[in-house]
């Protein structure tokens, strides 16, 4: 089985370590996604770097802004199908406290 990173991080309140992915194909587009990203930050890198007009880095800055929200959507959606999911589907009050904290908490940065 493929380990998924539902979570980037192990989390001690909630005993959760990330889950195992139901798809191989959803842990390959969060990686294309990310390295879509990183290409266009390098580009960006090199616009700066090459005194490029401010709108055209600003255009490629906004495409990378784009890509890390998709990103953010699809591990979110993960998530919430798999570790929050089994969070609430436990018996622990608890631990269903703690993981909606967690996505309240993760969801006011997002507005940031």
């Amino acid at each position: 089985m493929t380990r998924g990173f539902c979570l980037l991080t192990r989390n001690k309140a909630t005993s959760t370590i990330g889950i195992d992915m139901k798809s191989e194909e959803i842990k390959k587009k969060k990686l294309v996604n990310l390295k879509k990203a990183k290409s266009l930050v390098e580009k960006i890198i090199e616009m700066v770097e090459e005194d490029r007009y401010c709108i055209d880095i600003m255009q490629q800055n906004l495409a990378v802004i784009g890509m890390l929200k998709s990103f953010h959507q699809m591990l979110m959606e993960t998530h919430l199908g798999s570790c929050f999911r089994k969070a609430m589907e436990s018996g622990s009050a608890g631990k269903k406290e703690k993981m909606v904290k967690e996505i309240l908490k993760v969801n006011s940065l997002y507005g940031r």
